[in-house]
């Protein structure tokens, strides 16, 4: 049996800990579990520690956010001898045979070097629809899987190549740590899983969503999730940091500059304004970005302490 660490990055976890927690007792699959808390304050700690206590517990002593956080439980799983590593979100929770169809399409693949997330099927809160993003995501390769189209004729295959799926739900193998890294630090929380998957498929490496099973993810089912007065919008630095385009922060920063002459030119001063915002952004942070994307093209397991 497959060793299996769920790592789950808690941060006031109140409203979903029971169905959360309840649900990894209950897989067929038996797993491991390790929290990282990251400062809540409606009381989640002593509620995981009295009523889960096979739960490893890590406190933070602040916000570390998603990714950096979730880095921490990577590194311990790992030293622990885990063979999968699965990423969930505390708003989320499994059925019985979730992992365990996962498992099965797992070991059952040709090529498993190539795998590198496999992801359930995520409906939302209400368990009657997909999660919206799930629908994006699917639509976004349509005319390469086919998914769609299977489903209405009940013709399914056992997995499906994605270009993206969000961490909400990541099952990944030990070879995907070893070789992809963890996650980016210069990302507090949102886009940490875009600039994942950019390596990821820098390293050859697939996406596969597997149809027979799923499971919950209760966020918010809206497309305008994302709150950009609340969290910076880090779009343009994830696209430069992407290492499938070497001369990225250069083309970025030509496109900034002709999307800033233009509007400017055209009367849309408020848009010209943003851009050059971002635009100095960037110029002040390039020796950042630079030292970063070399090391994501030249460090294996790139921040990560394995």
């Amino acid at each position: 049996m497959p060793k299996i660490y769920f790592i789950i990055v808690t941060y006031n976890a109140m409203k979903w800990a029971e169905k959360c927690f309840t649900s990894l007792r209950k897989s067929s699959v038996p797993v491991h579990c390790i929290v990282i808390d990251n400062g809540s304050t409606d009381g989640t700690q002593d509620y995981i520690k009295s009523h889960f206590p096979e739960v490893s517990f890590l406190q933070s002593e602040k916000n570390l956010g998603f990714g950096k956080a979730n880095n921490i439980g990577i590194e311990q799983a790992y030293k622990e001898g885990a063979d999968f590593v699965y990423l969930m979100n505390q708003d989320a929770w499994l059925y019985e045979d979730s992992l365990e169809k996962l498992l099965n399409v797992y070991n059952s693949h040709q090529n498993k070097e190539e795998i590198g997330i496999i992801s359930p099927m995520h409906i939302d809160g209400t368990e009657k629809k997909l999660d919206i993003f799930l629908d994006k995501y699917i639509s976004y390769t349509c005319d390469k899987t086919r998914l769609i189209s299977d489903l209405y004729f009940q013709t399914l295959k056992p997995a499906y190549e994605l270009d993206f799926v969000n961490a909400a739900h990541w099952l990944m193998p030990k070879s995907t740590i070893e070789i992809v890294g963890g996650f980016n630090p210069f990302f507090f929380h949102y886009g940490e899983d875009n600039e994942y998957v950019n390596r990821l498929h820098y390293h050859k490496k697939k996406i596969l969503l597997v149809p027979s099973s799923k499971v919950v993810h209760d966020g918010k089912q809206s497309l305008d999730k994302v709150d950009y007065t609340k969290y910076k919008d880090l779009s343009i630095e994830t696209k430069i940091l992407n290492p499938n385009f070497p001369n990225a922060l250069q083309q970025e920063k030509k496109a900034l500059l002709q999307s800033i002459f233009k509007n400017f030119l055209t009367g849309n001063i408020s848009k010209a304004k943003k851009h050059y915002k971002s635009y100095n952004s960037i110029k002040k942070n390039t020796a950042e970005l630079i030292k970063i994307k070399e090391k994501i093209t030249n460090d294996a397991h790139c921040f990560l302490d394995l």
